[in-house]
């Protein structure tokens, strides 16, 4: 019998939940999501964004706001540059019943199989005069991304005026396949490994 042909791509198996955030000044919020990936990456199976429920706060002293919104999505890639992150955008009502954007954040999906849970600092676009600020007030028009995308990709973000705004927990499940047999080793244990390091940095200077 011929032996296997040795796989030509990895997979990247994730699921999980968009927890819950923190938001101390807004209530009665939802969430959206997308993934962002590299040229070599194509979604298998599973939803590249979804749209939550509206949900209120917990009147308990944490005052949290919980979705436990799913997230079930495989990737496969020949190349662990461009690994995927998940990008979130929290809306909720302002004063005048317009749902306008609360926060924006972006997190690398985990780099091991296993278990993970990560808190993802939100920031929100500010108006970069006074006048703009009292206009966008008065007319309910928040700043905002035309494409929440570009949360992810960094390039440009340096000359745009954000503000600190809120906390969103998820959680995370990570399988991968065949990464070891195309010279990948992301396995816990060998975190210290420096082929892992490199591996890493090399998704960071993509």
């Amino acid at each position: 019998m011929a032996a296997a042909a040795a796989p030509t791509v990895f997979l990247l198996m994730v699921n999980g939940q968009i927890e819950s955030a923190q938001f101390p000044e807004f209530d009665e919020l939802y969430c959206k999501y997308c993934f962002v990936y590299g040229h070599d990456w194509a979604p298998t199976t599973g939803l590249e964004e979804g749209i939550s429920q509206i949900t209120s706060k917990n009147r308990d002293a944490q005052q949290a706001l919980v979705w436990n919104f799913p997230i079930d999505i495989t990737f496969k890639s020949t190349n662990p540059s461009g690994w995927p992150q998940i990008v979130v955008s929290v809306y909720g009502p302002d004063l005048f019943g317009n749902d306008v954007v609360r926060g924006y954040g972006a997190v690398h999906v985990p780099f091991t199989p296993g278990s993970h849970r990560r808190t993802i600092p939100m920031f929100v676009p500010e108006s970069t005069s006074k006048l703009q600020k009292i206009t966008s007030w008065l007319m309910g028009r928040h700043p905002e991304f035309t494409d929440p995308k570009v949360v992810a990709q960094g390039e440009g973000r340096e000359v745009i005026t954000v503000r600190s705004q809120g906390f969103v927990t998820i959680s995370f499940n990570v399988v991968t396949k065949d990464m070891k047999k195309l010279g990948y080793d992301v396995s816990p244990s060998d975190m210290q490994n420096p082929s892992v390091v490199s591996l890493t940095d090399g998704i960071h200077n993509h």
